[in-house]
């Protein structure tokens, strides 16, 4: 989906329409964090898990809007219910964007491109928003192709193009390279996967160990996973990685509440409601370590959430150590989700 928070926002007020609308906390006091921005509010350079703070000094009329997550969760159920008419391999990823295997084709369509234009065009004519589509042989390209030409936005990859479409592409475009992994690609003259493509899978894995084997057989177009439509969720988690290192637990945690503030909304929305809290912290020198705590008794307020991650953050050893990305999830799930397929977590890179 296209801005889904904020679309559905301007959607419902018809004032909000044209301006630039983050859906989010507001920047009041310690400020909150913008979930998602309108296009119009990104032309300032506003983006998901950006302080609200920042947003507004990057756009000063911006307008806020507190989400509704139970709209948005109703959305998403119909948008889904509409992907169920051309196939039953839907794999969600997160409220506002999915995995479709249409190999099994419901409607006899014939064309996996055709398909994609009558999903798009269902989501217009019935629900008044926008989608963009990626079309292609594997998940990975059809990822990277579904961001190509934002908003309402229809790409095709052919089996014939994928090398030279990878080739062409610049690494920080690829899903899963975050800013931190981007820049230590472009610190070795890694720039596009054309480059990466040159490096044996030796080479990559002692560079950027386990995901090294990943990037050689992605520029390579290999892509084997399946569209899984009943994955079990195993854990709801967010992270971030800071633009410069912090080095005072004064300075990370305002930081962990705001992250903790975001895995709370997550846990609230899907009903989930783990025993297991764990804080993720990666250092400047790129090591990283985390620190679990379990409890017999599920987490379910944020004053918890607050108070463990702190706990835990404060007790792993930091003194003398910057600090370059802190991560919250929670784990060890009592109950099922119950919104009939599973939740899969996207974590802020």
């Amino acid at each position: 989906m296209d801005s889904f928070y904020a679309s559905v926002e301007q959607r419902d007020d018809p004032s909000l329409r044209g301006k630039p609308v983050a859906v989010g906390g507001g920047p009041e006091g310690r400020g909150g964090v913008v979930a998602t921005a309108s296009y119009e509010a990104r032309a300032f350079g506003v983006h998901s898990a950006m302080s609200s703070k920042r947003a507004q000094q990057l756009c000063p009329h911006l307008i806020f809007v507190y989400p509704r997550f139970a709209v948005y969760k109703d959305v998403s159920r119909k948008i889904r219910e509409i992907f169920s008419r051309y196939t039953d391999l839907i794999e969600p990823l997160s409220l506002d964007e999915a995995y479709l295997d249409v190999s099994d084709d419901k409607l006899g369509i014939g064309s996996a491109i055709d398909i994609a234009k009558a999903i798009k065009t269902a989501i217009k004519e019935e629900l008044n928003l926008t989608a963009s589509a990626g079309v292609s042989v594997n998940k990975f390209v059809a990822k990277v192709a579904s961001n190509m030409n934002k908003p309402d936005g229809l790409t095709f990859i052919g089996p014939s193009k994928v090398e030279a479409f990878i080739a062409q592409l610049p690494v920080e475009k690829f899903h899963g390279v975050g800013k931190v992994t981007a820049e230590k690609m472009k610190i070795r003259g890694l720039h596009t996967g054309a480059d990466l493509k040159q490096l044996t899978e030796a080479e990559l894995v002692h560079l950027f160990g386990k995901s090294g084997r990943f990037f050689y057989k992605i520029v390579r177009g290999i892509d084997h996973r399946q569209v899984e439509p009943n994955q079990e969720t195993k854990s709801i988690g967010a992270e971030d990685t800071f633009s410069y290192d912090l080095g005072e637990l004064s300075e990370m945690n305002p930081e962990l509440d705001r992250i903790a503030l975001i895995v709370f909304q997550r846990m609230s929305l899907y009903k989930l409601y783990g025993r297991t809290l764990t804080v993720k912290i990666k250092f400047s020198d790129f090591k990283q370590i985390t620190r679990s705590k379990s409890f017999t008794e599920e987490i379910t307020t944020i004053a918890m959430i607050n108070e463990v991650s702190r706990s835990l953050l404060a007790s792993a050893g930091l003194e003398g150590r910057k600090v370059r990305l802190l991560g919250i999830s929670v784990s060890n799930f009592a109950a099922a989700p119950d919104h009939g397929t599973a939740y899969q977590p996207r974590l802020f890179p």
